[in-house]
């Protein structure tokens, strides 16, 4: 379906302030998340801009379509503003063409896109942009300045709300064209295969970096002949000489087969807590 004619400054209802709207009410999307229909109220809040633009009047199709978005709706919240763009060219798209349109593809295109496009958020926004922002916060915040979260909060609510917005405005353009465009070529694949690798490239250098794990125990103490000095070594000068940040690398390998166990992360939490309380007090750890 194209919609070169939705794009006829003659027959177009919706305006970029609309779409602006629907935008600002992107920021309340989770605001009424539940377990029955999750982000179904607030898909629905985002469009009422757009569904008041079209049907005027509070008549029986108003009500119809206000019903429609209504209906089960779940995707990363951050990716789904390019579905509020399609969804608001194909709901246009039916009031200039009704009798050619078939209102089931409105829905079906919101079940077919929820999936693909939180395939695309998670490992993107949760597994890329916020580890890599927060560490080069940290980085900075360690030394007791607060550029560290602020600059943290800024970089990831520009990258945030940039995507929401040029989404929005995107989708409409594009309608449903988009989705030929997101698999054209694998681009959806590619996105997440490539957002994964960096998260977990990322993941991985701060084990090393933010996770100190020191075993004080003593092996062995020897006497400098020269100086008459005590040479103490340590289990984990030992472990450094095998490998620096071995036991750290053990650790976080220990806490992900966990979780692939089904084990509660709060209940890993609370056991790290513990570990590391109880390896303080002994003396085993420090």
């Amino acid at each position: 379906m194209k919609y070169d004619k939705i794009q006829d400054k003659h027959l177009k209802k919706i305006s970029s302030t609309d779409l602006f709207k629907v935008f600002l009410r992107t920021h309340f999307f989770q605001g009424s998340w539940n377990f029955e229909r999750m982000q179904a109220l607030g898909f629905c809040f985002s469009m009422i801009p757009i569904i008041k633009k079209l049907y005027p009047r509070n008549d029986e199709k108003r009500k119809n379509v206000i019903r429609r978005h209504l209906e089960f709706f779940n995707t990363h919240p951050y990716i789904a503003s390019p579905i509020l763009g399609i969804v608001t060219a194909m709901e246009e798209k039916k009031v200039l063409s009704e009798k050619d349109f078939q209102e089931s593809s409105i829905n079906s295109m919101k079940i077919g896109l929820m999936g693909p496009l939180a395939g695309i958020g998670d490992p993107v926004f949760w597994g890329t942009v916020r580890p890599v922002f927060s560490s080069l916060g940290a980085g900075i915040a360690i030394n007791g300045s607060l550029l560290g979260p602020i600059l943290f909060f800024f970089l990831f609510n520009i990258v945030r709300i940039s995507i929401k917005y040029f989404g929005v405005i995107y989708g409409y353009r594009k309608g449903t064209n988009l989705i030929e465009d997101i698999n054209k070529g694998g681009m959806l694949r590619k996105i997440t295969e490539g957002a994964t690798i960096v998260g977990l490239f990322v993941m991985g250098a701060l084990v090393n970096k933010w996770t100190h794990i020191n075993i004080p125990l003593v092996v062995s103490k020897i006497k400098n002949q020269k100086d008459g000095s005590i040479v103490v070594t340590t289990v984990q000068d030992i472990l450094d000489q095998l490998m620096p940040g071995i036991v750290p690398l053990s650790l976080t390998f220990f806490c992900i087969w966990l979780l692939r166990k089904k084990v509660n992360s709060l209940f890993l939490i609370i056991f790290l807590f513990f570990i590391g309380i109880l390896g303080s007090w002994t003396g085993f750890l420090s």
